[in-house]
């Protein structure tokens, strides 16, 4: 059996779970509908699951229910933008994004004093890629640009940041959907960021 998948029996019996918990987080968005996998056996069709994926959100999920309802979980999930904003100190002081980043965004973007979720995603996402070292000053200048001009058209939808480096000159593309990605001979993808994820990430932080 492939080993990042897992079977719904097996899911259940690993995270203590019920099949109506399973279903009813289903049908309230919490997970999603693409996470349920049908596969042919040899007893016939049963459900599966990307391993890591289900097994670290039912993580969450039972360690958010307890202060949280389902519906404010779901919205902490959603891919989609939180109706917040916050000013550009508060950025800092809940470390969301460093000084090198806000000047960036700042230099880039020309935000004010209050930033709107938006804006504060794409910084946030800068912010990882500098600390981690997978872009330069630079190349963040680039992948702002590229979120502000291209970041409503997958809005919603997820969609990845993909930057791509050939011969030290690199170049960033947004793409909407989340299957593989093929470059040329001699290029390769210096760092991928999946948006829902870091709009998972982010939300928390912001409350």
């Amino acid at each position: 059996m492939d080993q990042d998948i897992i079977s719904k029996k097996d899911l259940l019996e690993l995270t203590g779970i019920s099949y109506g918990q399973l279903y009813r987080w289903k049908r309230k968005n919490l997970i999603p509908e693409e996470w349920f996998i049908r596969k042919s056996t040899f007893t016939g069709q049963e459900t599966f699951f990307p391993r890591e994926q289900i097994l670290a959100r039912i993580d969450k999920i039972k360690n958010m229910k307890e202060d949280l309802s389902l519906d404010e979980i779901a919205d902490m999930f959603s891919p989609e933008a939180a109706a917040v904003s916050l000013g550009r100190e508060d950025l800092l002081k809940r470390n969301i994004v460093s000084k090198v980043s806000l000047d960036l965004l700042t230099d880039q973007l020309g935000i004010g004093e209050v930033v709107p979720f938006d804006s504060i995603l794409f910084g946030y996402i800068v912010e990882k890629l500098l600390q981690d070292g997978s872009i330069s000053l630079e190349e963040g200048r680039l992948l702002l640009q590229t979120l502000a001009d291209h970041y409503p058209k997958v809005q919603g939808k997820g969609g990845e940041l993909i930057f791509v480096r050939k011969l030290g000159i690199a170049t960033c593309l947004l793409h909407a959907g989340t299957g593989e990605v093929y470059v040329e001979n001699g290029a390769r993808i210096a760092a991928r960021v999946n948006l829902a994820s870091c709009i998972e990430e982010l939300k928390p932080k912001l409350m």
